[in-house]
């Protein structure tokens, strides 16, 4: 079984000396998808939850929409397979559209359909949060990184709500960290709504779909979003968040669900939806 770490040395330069150290690095290794004894694709990521990583990612694609439609999941001894027997036949996607970001994810959801016309959905009432517990938000994050601790060169995205729930998944690549954290969802039978999404990658618009998919009505990163998130998370009424650090934070989209500090709070935050408003910051 590959283990999510591995031992290395390296030469650290300094000026005009240099040292031998020692330490571990994230492990990045091809493991693939078999569906109903059909191989169809290969995710390169980190070797950590991969029945969930399978599992989630057939959900977050809607070609499952419960565990009651999987008959079994294993992961093969070598650890470079998951094996998912389905209940139903499948037709496997004709084409798989390659993501921006690292390790190269993959979605059958073409553009078109990620926007296509429908009815805006409007925030649900009863998640709000102040400037605050943004902040908090964010030092959880962070507290969370096991293996970047150990490691660095990981994404960390964590689901959490009011009711306790607290789902995390690491990997290599942010996008695999969301399909492990709907396919925990799914095995673990847990409720994550309403809930809020935190990671610390780059939300693109596979991200946020992804994100819809989960039923995450917050999404705050520590990086950027993109043009097309942002697009998304309009239409899909979700509060995206971004740059968000312990001092500060911008939001993107549907604003409501924050309660912003008066404008003499030293500890303000930065507001620029879309990109027709000016920011404001404190």
């Amino acid at each position: 079984m590959t283990l999510p770490n591995e031992p290395i040395s390296y030469l650290l330069v300094d000026a005009n000396k240099w040292a031998i150290h020692h330490a571990e690095i994230i492990v990045e290794t091809p493991v693939s998808l078999t569906v109903n004894g059909e191989v169809w694709l290969t995710f390169m990521c980190t070797p950590v939850d991969l029945p969930a990583l399978a599992v989630g990612f057939l959900y977050n694609e809607g070609v499952i929409q419960s565990t009651s439609a999987i008959a079994d999941v294993r992961l093969c001894p070598t650890g470079d397979n998951i094996d998912v027997w389905l209940n139903h036949s499948v037709e496997k996607p004709d084409n798989w559209r390659k993501t921006s970001g690292c390790t190269g994810g993959v979605t059958s959801i073409s553009p078109e359909n990620l926007l296509a016309p429908s009815a805006l959905t409007q925030p649900h009432n009863g998640l709000l949060l102040d400037a605050r517990q943004v902040r908090e938000l964010v030092s959880r994050l962070l507290i969370s990184q096991d293996l970047y601790q150990k490691t660095g060169g990981v994404h960390t995205s964590v689901l959490t709500n009011h009711k306790g729930l607290n789902v995390m998944a690491e990997d290599i690549g942010r996008h695999n960290t969301l399909d492990k954290i709907a396919g925990k969802c799914l095995l673990d039978n847990l409720d994550p709504d309403p809930s809020i999404l935190l990671t610390t990658g780059r939300v693109s618009s596979e991200m946020l779909q992804k994100a819809h998919r989960i039923g995450a009505e917050i999404v705050l990163s520590r990086t950027s979003p993109s043009s097309l998130s942002i697009a998304l998370a309009e239409k899909h009424g979700i509060t995206l968040i971004g740059y968000a650090s312990r001092e500060r934070f911008r939001i993107y989209a549907h604003p409501e669900r924050i309660v912003l500090p008066s404008m003499n709070d030293p500890a303000g935050i930065e507001i620029r939806l879309g990109q027709t408003s000016p920011s404001a910051s404190n």
